[in-house]
């Protein structure tokens, strides 16, 4: 049978599940720092701020949606998702609300905290978790497409609010956010209305990981594979968070317009998903566990054309050799935990993971906003970011190489 039938009748089957995932990854959108920081302008001059003191509170509000997600991400393997999923898109939409109407700088990092922990964490690791779970044969190919959300979010919406921003307020924009989230609820509930996978059976349905048994997270946390791949997940969300987060400044110092910058998001968002579902492919093909060490190889030298471009190419190479780690992050480390620890207490595991990345984002901005008031742009730290990913490409290949003959021999594939 072809590939092409076989991955229809998989879309057929299993399309509720799918796009429950893709919803939930798309509406994590506003909760992102691609997607805060087309607003980073108005809010630094609404409260007087300096480079270093708005990623300083967002450095705050973000460690703090990281530590909370250390015991929120377990409720993942709690609560179906029909039921987590829905609660965490109102509180979202609530972070939005509070956005639009917040005047006080005292209360900005509880704002961002809530927007980032409602949505670049729970709202995106409840998607994973549940493709992780639910598919084991195909689940490359679940979480590529469940993540094509996160893409269409990149694509999208700052190119649309940045646009709009010429006739609404910003504060009104974050209302509009707030109703875009809230028409995500029903139509969650819609798609979930059966759900795949029960808690009841989550056990029978599980596949095992390393010594062909399940782990659990205080042994993931106490193994050595864990830290040895701390820093490759720290890196991404800490270094693609700040270049975000810091668009309009990279853009100044680059000679060009903001608008002409966020004009790149739509190819970058293309060569994304052409990424994601290529490294899905290959992750069906080869698994997670033989890729991991070689996907960040990419942005390294994404961030070297960053430093050294000074036009249109130099600035679209960087876009897509960040989009090749970017795809592939959506779906590596994702399948990547299952395989090493096991389904069962995937949510958990993954928590710790997603705290990690979640930290990153919170270090990033503030790290590199710091080095931006002390006189160094972020294009010129670029040469060091690319240091930092090409050392955690070398330490996961350390882990990868001790942990591989403690993995059980994959089960057959069936379609």
């Amino acid at each position: 049978m072809s590939t092409t039938p076989r991955l229809s009748r998989f879309l057929v089957d299993n399309a509720p599940f799918l796009a429950a995932g893709g919803v939930l990854s798309f509406l994590s959108s506003f909760g992102q720092t691609f997607f805060i920081s087309v607003f980073a302008g108005q809010i630094r001059l609404e409260f007087g701020l300096s480079h270093a003191a708005w990623g300083g509170l967002y450095m705050l509000g973000t460690t703090a949606s990281a530590a909370v997600m250390l015991w929120a991400g377990g409720l993942s393997d709690v609560f179906r998702v029909r039921h987590l999923g829905p609660m965490v898109l109102l509180a979202l939409a609530g972070a939005c609300v509070a956005m639009a109407l917040n005047h006080s700088l005292l209360a900005l990092p509880l704002v961002i905290f809530a927007l980032r922990f409602f949505g670049q964490g729970m709202s995106s690791h409840i998607a994973m978790v549940a493709m992780a779970r639910w598919f084991v044969a195909a689940r490359g190919r679940a979480l590529s497409i469940a993540a094509l959300g996160f893409s269409v979010g990149e694509a999208l919406l700052p190119l649309s609010f940045v646009a709009l921003m010429q006739v609404l307020d910003w504060r009104s924009l974050w209302l509009v956010a707030a109703g875009i989230v809230l028409l995500g609820v029903p139509i969650l509930a819609r798609l979930l209305a059966q759900e795949r996978t029960p808690q009841s059976s989550a056990d029978s349905g599980s596949s095992t990981g390393m010594d062909n048994r399940h782990w659990t997270r205080g042994e993931a946390l106490r193994s050595p594979l864990f830290w040895c791949m701390a820093p490759a997940l720290l890196g991404p969300p800490a270094f693609v968070t700040a270049f975000f987060f810091h668009q309009l400044h990279f853009a100044t110092t680059k000679g060009i317009a903001h608008l002409q910058l966020v004009a790149y998001f739509p190819l970058y968002t293309a060569l994304t998903i052409a990424a994601m579902l290529g490294s899905g492919w290959a992750l069906d093909r080869w698994n997670a566990v033989r890729l991991m060490p070689f996907y960040q190889v990419p942005i390294a030298l994404a961030f070297c054309c960053f430093a050294l471009g000074s036009g249109g190419l130099g600035i679209a190479a960087g876009f897509l050799f960040m989009a090749m780690t970017n795809g592939a992050q959506a779906t590596l480390p994702n399948s990547f935990w299952a395989e090493c620890y096991g389904t069962r207490n995937i949510g958990a595991i993954k928590a710790l993971a997603t705290a990690v990345m979640v930290l990153g984002s919170a270090i990033g901005p503030g790290l590199t906003g710091l080095l931006i008031d002390l006189g160094l742009t972020f294009a010129q730290q670029g040469y060091g970011i690319a240091a930092y990913f090409l050392a955690a490409s070398a330490l996961m290949s350390l882990g990868v190489s001790r942990a591989r003959s403690r993995l059980a021999a994959p089960a057959p594939q069936v379609a």
